[in-house]
């Protein structure tokens, strides 16, 4: 098992600090997910790894949103240029083409992007994948479940290393049980959906210690 640990409020603080500071965010509605660009048999793969992360934070999901409909969107595609000939993706997402061209530069293979509502809270977000190499090479419910972890709250770039996926004994790939913790404290009811004060990192901490989440 991958060493990976939050031993003091100081590492639980680093997964939620930007630039700006320290920012907090998980979901404050029901998840309604749609997925782009595969085949019925992986479509199935990726909603049950989204199902199985918000089971585990002790969150929801739902048929439809009452306001965007679908608020969860994930996109598979091959090449970044592809997403520019999805119908109507430019009126959901400001700048589409200036931000492929940054993608195709960066030779990137993957991208998030979040909403939030008034409060702070996630009210939406856009999972896009670039299917290169890299990506192809890994097995489908890994790779679901990995993308369902980045989702599922707002962590700080590059705070959640490649080892929040583990072998279990069966060989299934599993979720990192220090991980799964942070998410479980994460969507504790008694906490704020948002927070912008490395206090909260010190609630998280907390519960974690107590074996509480």
């Amino acid at each position: 098992m991958a060493d990976l640990s939050f031993p003091s409020p100081a590492s639980v603080e680093a997964l939620f600090t930007r630039p700006q500071g320290y920012v907090f965010a998980r979901w404050g509605r029901p998840i309604v997910p749609v997925v782009f660009g595969v085949d019925d048999a992986t479509l199935a793969i990726v909603k049950g790894g989204i199902e199985a992360v918000v089971a585990l934070a002790g969150h929801r999901m739902a048929e439809h949103d009452p306001e965007l409909g679908a608020n969860l969107m994930v996109f598979f595609c091959r090449d970044w240029d592809e997403l520019t000939g999805v119908p109507n993706l430019d009126r959901l997402i400001e700048g589409l083409g200036p931000l492929v061209a940054r993608l195709q530069a960066q030779g990137a293979n993957q991208y998030r992007m979040f909403r939030f509502d008034e409060s702070g809270a996630i009210r939406a977000a856009f999972v896009f994948l670039r299917m290169d190499a890299a990506l192809s090479e890994v097995p489908a419910e890994v790779l679901a479940l990995d993308q369902a972890v980045r989702m599922i709250c707002l962590w700080a770039d590059g705070a959640l290393p490649q080892g929040v996926l583990v072998q279990a004994g069966s060989g299934q790939a599993v979720l990192h049980p220090a991980v799964a913790a942070v998410i479980r404290a994460a969507y504790d009811p008694v906490l704020p959906a948002s927070a912008r004060d490395g206090a909260h990192a010190l609630r998280l901490f907390a519960r974690l210690a107590a074996g509480d989440a």
